[in-house]
């Protein structure tokens, strides 16, 4: 086994994450959160419009992120951050510098698509 691995998840546990291509809507500074990041509202399609935040600001500017395609968990329970309520997990891979490179799709697809 992989020691770069630190949890297993079991079958059922990965099939409970439930994850979905969005587009991000609206980008901007996060100026109350504590560290770094952009406030931004994803729209996922059928699942509907989420807020979130995330820590992308090494990066990204938020003018570059308007219409960009990205994949997020969307069944986390919604969780305060500063003074908003976060709604979805954006996801990415975390550089050696802790620098977020977001995961897109390769290509445009339908918002609320599923990750399987």
């Amino acid at each position: 086994m992989d020691k770069k691995i630190s949890n297993e998840l079991s079958w059922s546990d990965f099939t409970k994450v439930e994850m979905r291509i969005g587009t991000i809507l609206e980008a901007e500074v996060f100026e109350e959160a504590i560290n770094p990041a952009y406030k931004m509202i994803i729209d996922f399609g059928v699942v509907g419009k989420r807020k979130t935040s995330a820590q992308i600001t090494d990066l990204y500017s938020p003018e570059e992120l308007i219409g960009k395609q990205v994949v997020a968990v969307v069944n986390f329970p919604p969780k305060q951050i500063a003074n908003i309520m976060s709604e979805c997990l954006v996801l990415g891979g975390i550089g050696p510098n802790k620098e977020i490179t977001l995961i897109q799709p390769e290509r445009s697809i339908e918002n609320g698509t599923k990750i399987g």
